[in-house]
């Protein structure tokens, strides 16, 4: 996957409009946060993919785009999708056992949101990440599976 000569990585995919298309899209959210190094974000990243497509394919119409992108410091997933609705936060009961797809997102990223498509129906919901930018050989911080600096938020 090219890089720019200022770190930018992107990467786009245009998935089928059915639920089992999750899974593979998981395997290659994981597959690209390994190529980019980003190993230490692949829990969260994958959980908030998961629960973004989900809600297109079950709430949105096609076409459904997922974009991962990365700068130095900073990832970003976005899934648009071409429906007319908006996502949004629902108050739920303990026993509900649907809805809080955006409620996770929020718990798991640093920062989310939605922004409507200019042009036609649509959103783009997109969910983002700080971390550090590794050096070679830098054996500072935590970095074993599920650590999570509470300073990072």
């Amino acid at each position: 996957m090219p890089e720019t000569p200022d770190g930018l990585r992107t990467v786009c995919w245009d998935l089928p409009h059915d639920l089992s298309m999750v899974g593979k899209a998981r395997r290659i959210v994981v597959d690209t946060l390994n190529a980019w190094d980003l190993r230490d974000l692949v829990d969260d990243v994958v959980l908030a993919v998961d629960e973004l497509l989900a809600n297109a394919v079950t709430h949105g119409e096609p076409p459904i785009r997922l974009s991962l992108w990365a700068v130095p410091g900073e990832f970003c997933v976005r899934v648009t999708d071409h429906g007319p609705g908006r996502p949004r936060h629902l108050d739920l009961g303990l026993d509900a056992l649907h809805g809080r797809g955006l409620a996770i997102v929020a718990a798991l990223a640093h920062d989310h949101g939605i922004t409507p498509l200019a042009d036609r129906h649509g959103k783009t919901v997109w969910a983002r990440w700080r971390h550090e930018i590794q050096n070679a050989g830098d054996t500072s911080g935590d970095s074993s599976p599920g650590h999570k600096d509470p300073r990072r938020r």
